[in-house]
């Protein structure tokens, strides 16, 4: 995957994870047809999902020792929620009493700490190769995914265990044409 993300962005051999991170966090946010990492730097469009599945793959051909770990958390949104952190569009696609989400983001290891990194919006602050990122959701309830588990498995079960995808839908739209 490294080779195909230099090649499709025109970086270097030499990129480094702030490099790459960057390239990756630029990535337009909406769902790609295919919603796998592959799926996302085919189309280079990606979700909280295939975003952070991208990111976790580069990160372990490339700088296997950073030992990347993808999370998923299960959080409620609100609308006042939403408008802080989205805007009164998306706002607009939250029902009056909230909606459950799971949002997925990564953690790697540098300098023997775990440092969040969130990708999700191109619009939000790039990371700067030592501190962890601000996470696009409000606060839940963490479930870091096992080393080799089925990262999308885990997440649809989440999904299903707290969302309703008639309310949920029209929110992932309403954040994609932000």
């Amino acid at each position: 995957m490294f080779e195909t993300l230099i090649n499709r962005l025109s970086l270097s051999r030499s990129a480094s994870i702030t490099d790459v991170v960057g390239a990756v966090h630029l990535m337009p946010y909406g769902r790609p047809r295919v919603r796998s990492a592959e799926g996302a730097l085919a189309e280079w469009r990606g979700t909280c999902s295939t975003k952070h599945a991208l990111l976790a793959a580069l990160m372990a051909e490339r700088w296997p020792e950073t030992e990347p770990r993808l999370v998923h958390r299960v959080y409620r949104c609100t609308p006042g929620q939403a408008t802080r952190s989205y805007g009164p569009q998306v706002a607009g696609a939250v029902p009056l009493e909230g909606l459950w989400d799971v949002h997925r983001y990564l953690t790697v290891g540098i300098d023997s700490r775990r440092i969040t990194i969130d990708i999700t919006f191109p619009t939000s602050p790039s990371w700067d190769g030592v501190n962890s990122m601000r996470l696009a959701c409000g606060p839940g309830t963490d479930h870091v995914v096992a080393v080799n588990a089925d990262a999308d498995a885990e997440k649809r079960a989440l999904e299903e265990a707290w969302c309703d995808p008639a309310v949920r839908e029209p929110f992932i739209a309403a954040l994609a044409s932000k």
